[in-house]
């Protein structure tokens, strides 16, 4: 039996299905009303939607079979995601890939098997829709299309589940999918005894900029602040827009001080952007940065309150500071006025 090797995208492919906020949810109609279709279209037992997860292939649709989940590890989908189109098994017995695999020598005795990718985010594949038998068959090129036209159906109900999950504006994800990411990272910083930081940041004077330039102007800056902040960081750091100017980040495996540099580095690169731009406003942020201590933030909404505490401190020392500049700046102008 030969395990299906792990893609060289992983990280950033669970956290597009973990984004989703969908495993071990309950059934759907909208999903098993696509495998009834695969079973009888295809005239085979078993049809199943699968997501592939860190170490399971786990069943969010199953018609024909009474399990959940299957061990990635001797799953058939963990091949399938590997490639870009149909991968089809037309005897199981006669695959040295498959012959001796538990599901093919044991219950359910696979001896046929179609699958496709599902794909997410135009990029990462996170699950298949296959199809099953217990007897060898053919698979025509007619069939691949309508199998490939189901799991293009698949696909746009796994979209309709992300837009409940994503920021319409920014693309980024919104409160709903940061917390279900953000569980799963803490849970594993809790497992292998790893570090976690989160980053809450606010927009300042973001009232300012609707105010004087218009909603489509302050809405335009929210789209470039997210863009600038998914950008500069790692692509593993989970970034989300919570609503209206409030934003935040979870950084795992990175010490404190580190992300403080980084922190500063970016206020400098928004300080350059600003001065290319000549917008007419600026764009700037405060933040507050908390680590992660499982004895003290017993879950994520623990950690964004003192987190957003944090930020807002942050927030009135620089109005702290700054008060003596903008009250000699405006004596400044009065003066030059007078003159």
């Amino acid at each position: 039996m030969k395990t299906p090797a792990i893609p060289p995208n992983e990280e950033h492919r669970l956290r597009a299905l973990h984004s989703l906020n969908v495993l071990d949810t309950l059934a759907e109609d909208r999903f098993d009303r696509l495998t009834r279709m695969a079973k009888a279209m295809f005239d085979v037992p078993i049809a199943l939607v699968t997501l592939i997860d860190e170490n399971r292939q786990w069943f969010k649709s199953c018609i024909g079979i009474d399990a959940t989940e299957t061990s990635r590890d001797f799953s058939f989908c963990g091949h399938t995601i590997l490639g870009d189109g149909v991968l089809i098994i037309n005897d199981t017995t006669q695959d040295e890939r498959f012959a001796d695999n538990p599901l093919v020598v044991g219950d359910p005795k696979i001896r046929f098997y179609v699958g496709y990718p599902l794909t997410v985010m135009h990029k990462w594949k996170i699950g298949t829709l296959c199809i099953i038998d217990y007897e060898p068959r053919n698979f025509s090129p007619e069939q691949c299309a309508l199998l490939k036209d189901l799991a293009g159906m698949v696909e746009k109900e796994l979209m309709a589940v992300q837009m409940a999950t994503l920021d319409e504006m920014t693309n980024l994800p919104n409160r709903r999918g940061f917390m279900s990411i953000a569980n799963r990272i803490l849970a594993w910083c809790i497992r292998n005894n790893s570090s976690a930081t989160l980053a809450f940041f606010d927009l300042n004077n973001f009232k300012t900029i609707n105010d004087t330039f218009g909603h489509a102007e302050g809405d335009n800056a929210l789209i470039e602040f997210a863009e600038q902040l998914d950008g500069a960081f790692r692509e593993s750091d989970a970034v989300a827009r919570l609503g209206g100017d409030e934003f935040v980040m979870l950084l795992s495996g990175v010490s404190k001080l580190e992300i403080t540099d980084r922190m500063e580095a970016f206020k400098t690169h928004m300080a350059a952007r600003n001065a290319e731009s000549k917008r007419g406003y600026d764009i700037s942020f405060s933040y507050g940065l908390v680590d992660f201590d499982p004895a003290v933030h017993h879950s994520t909404e623990d950690l964004l309150r003192c987190a957003d505490t944090l930020m807002y401190e942050h927030k009135k020392n620089e109005l702290r500071r700054s008060a003596p500049f903008l009250q000699a700046e405006a004596t400044l102008k009065v003066a030059a006025l007078i003159e």
